[in-house]
């Protein structure tokens, strides 16, 4: 199968600074992707170059066949690859329902209103508080209002960039487990996340990254257990073949 997702030698970096260096991944359509490392290991700066937020230095990055490596954010997303930012980054000025009817502006007919049911059925406390200013929302239900934001946008790859900071366990399964219903419905996600088990357990293949590059990529399962990712996470130098 052809992936959704093929990131070829990408190098990434902030100013001066190269923070990822000939970093390969891919992601199939309905794949559960998992990235895992160390803070500061370069994953979040993977996925703000793959969504176009900050420039490419070198390599390519294709998205449903098509070279999108220096394509716009808003082209990006248009061609169905939607971010969910890190920190719940919604409007808070407005409404949850004006939130949601942004999210509506990827596709064809921007404002449509068609798909608000779909996910008011899957998030009745968004139903209950449409008319609300974000603003009034706990942490944890403006997370679900960004990932409910990005669903809406009917995307073909969701990339989710560590959901679970600052929620409650029972949040994040609730998150992580959509996200995995959403695999099986054809859409393809690719997880950045520290709660490695919750991950693991949701995955189907994972990424170790360490200092800017792919240290391993392999099966999630019987993953948790093995010697690459303690090496890994704790930031030893073992560089595993791929």
């Amino acid at each position: 199968m052809h992936p959704v997702l093929s990131v070829e030698s990408l190098a990434a970096g902030y100013g001066k600074v190269e923070v990822v260096h000939d970093l390969s991944l891919r992601v199939a359509p309905g794949e559960f992707v998992a990235m895992l490392g160390r803070n500061g290991a370069g994953k979040s700066t993977t996925l703000h170059a793959i969504s176009g937020l900050i420039p490419k230095r070198a390599g390519t990055v294709r998205f449903a066949g098509q070279d999108i490596t220096a394509a716009t954010p808003r082209t990006i997303v248009k061609a169905g690859l939607i971010q969910v930012l890190q920190g719940h980054r919604v409007i808070k000025a407005l409404t949850v329902e004006d939130n949601l009817l942004i999210g509506t502006y990827v596709g064809a007919r921007s404002g449509d209103r068609s798909r608000l049911h779909v996910i008011y059925e899957q998030f009745p406390e968004l139903a209950e508080r449409r008319l609300q200013q974000a603003s009034r929302l706990s942490g944890g239900q403006q997370q679900i209002l960004a990932v409910a934001q990005a669903i809406i946008g009917r995307p073909k790859l969701l990339i989710l960039d560590e959901p679970s900071g600052g929620l409650a366990p029972m949040v994040v399964d609730r998150i992580l487990d959509l996200a995995r219903r959403l695999c099986d419905n054809g859409v393809a996600v690719l997880l950045v996340e520290q709660l490695i088990e919750k991950a693991l357990a949701r995955a189907d293949r994972a990424y170790l990254v360490q200092s800017g590059q792919v240290a391993h990529e392999g099966p999630a399962a019987g993953l948790s257990d093995s010697p690459v990712l303690r090496e890994v996470m704790i930031g030893g130098s073992h560089r595993a073949s791929v």
